[in-house]
């Protein structure tokens, strides 16, 4: 039987997840910090372990790692996302975004590789977004944090393949998760949370590099990459200024 570990599986795409993966017959360790909600996910799970874990604690997710492992598949889901407009910009709230999407992710990624190297075999993937594709108006910190996830991720793709352990890099666009029921705004091509994880779970099994949807999504955001500058910044400007004024 595979084994899977996955970070920030107490809710949305994690626990989704959780259940897809066990769905395919795979093993799975659940990390988060809501202790409460694991426990009641491993309980509807067969084949699962829920350990209380803090991803923004190096240690922590190493000692999660050390009682449950070795792992054929680690999921670097975690992540946390807070309007960031330039004129009302937090920088706890932006620590705390780095903190959790980008070391979260790199603490996981410490903790695993190692063995699969050795192994010859495995897999990482990091739940990164569509808003990493540019940098969109009154959310710079979570597009940045997202963006350095799928650099981070391209490059060790890279690094890892002779050694025989692939790396898989998942952007979705709008999920229903709580992290998205707070949004006040029309949430464009917004897709199930269940839909997600079974899109994710394939393309993880069939080893994709890039795991990217909805496609209408995808499509916009790869065309929006290729608009000049100065196009971007007149008709980004007045949507970021809605975020911010009543």
């Amino acid at each position: 039987m595979q084994r899977a570990i996955i970070t920030g599986a107490s809710s949305g795409i994690g626990a989704a997840l959780a259940r897809e993966l066990t769905r395919r017959g795979w093993a799975v360790t659940l990390l988060a910090r809501r202790a409460d909600l694991l426990a009641e996910l491993a309980k509807e799970l067969p084949n699962a372990t829920a350990i209380e874990c803090d991803v923004t604690s190096n240690d922590s997710v190493h000692e999660a790692v050390r009682k449950s492992g070795p792992f054929d598949l680690a999921i670097a889901n975690a992540g946390i996302g807070m309007p960031s407009h330039a004129t009302k910009f937090v920088i706890a709230d932006a620590e705390q975004m780095v903190r959790v999407n980008i070391l979260g992710m790199m603490y996981l990624f410490d903790a695993v590789i190692p063995a699969m190297v050795e192994r010859r075999s495995g897999r990482f993937a990091g739940v990164a977004s569509i808003a990493g594709l540019r940098g969109l108006p009154a959310t710079s910190v979570y597009s940045c944090t997202k963006a350095a996830m799928q650099a981070f991720l391209e490059a060790s793709r890279v690094d890892l393949k002779p050694y025989g352990v692939g790396v898989t890099i998942v952007n979705p666009g709008f999920i229903e998760t709580p992290m998205t029921s707070k949004n006040r705004f029309r949430m464009p091509f917004l897709m199930k949370v269940e839909r997600a994880a079974a899109i994710i779970a394939d393309g993880i099994e069939s080893g994709k590099r890039v795991v990217e949807f909805p496609l209408p999504m995808s499509l916009l955001m790869r065309t929006v990459r290729l608009i000049p500058d100065a196009i971007f910044d007149l008709a980004g400007g007045p949507y970021g200024r809605r975020k911010v004024e009543p």
